[in-house]
């Protein structure tokens, strides 16, 4: 599966003041309100002071669309980000179960899973985040030496990583 130009939300959880504006611009762009539960980004707060904003990291290999039954997610070429058709998605979780990260989620209200887009290749998320002066989520070119061992990871575990190259190697979860 090659995508001819890709591209990536580098998300730097120290500068992440925990706002949550990414959340909020996301939820109008997609819902036309606010409504951060149906945000394609979330921010995680799981040690007071330590905010993890998490979203798509459109992995190489693409685990969420390879294993959905209804060929429902597919993979922008332009942008490199899943794209989810709702007419065919029947929420059997199937994506969720095989993303690395935990991204895909699917919403009570919603008969369709959620995941980021990229917006078209211009999110909202990152504009609302650089507006405010926090730049902890950019736009980039993908990094050619990307793996999503290193990115693709549970918010939690990120959140421990980071307390603990914080705080130093004590208990703090």
């Amino acid at each position: 599966m090659k995508v001819k130009e890709r591209i990536w939300i580098l998300v730097d959880p120290l500068n992440c003041s925990g706002c949550r504006l990414c959340e909020v611009a996301c939820s109008l762009k997609h819902e036309g309100n606010i409504w951060p539960e149906a945000s394609r980004i979330r921010v995680f707060e799981f040690v007071p002071g330590i905010n993890i904003p998490h979203t798509c990291v459109q992995c190489h290999d693409y685990p969420c669309v390879q294993v959905c039954p209804e060929n429902a997610l597919s993979v922008d070429e332009k942008t490199g980000a899943v794209l989810v058709d709702v007419e065919k998605c029947t929420v059997c979780g199937e994506c969720i179960r095989a993303c690395p990260g935990n991204v895909p989620r699917i919403l009570e209200a919603k008969d369709h899973v959620i995941i980021c887009d990229l917006c078209n290749g211009d999110p909202e998320c990152v504009k609302a985040c650089v507006e405010a002066g926090y730049n902890a989520l950019r736009l980039i070119e993908k990094p050619p030496n990307y793996t999503r061992k290193t990115y693709a990871v549970d918010p939690y575990y990120k959140a421990v990583l980071l307390a603990k190259n914080i705080y130093g190697d004590k208990e703090v979860l």
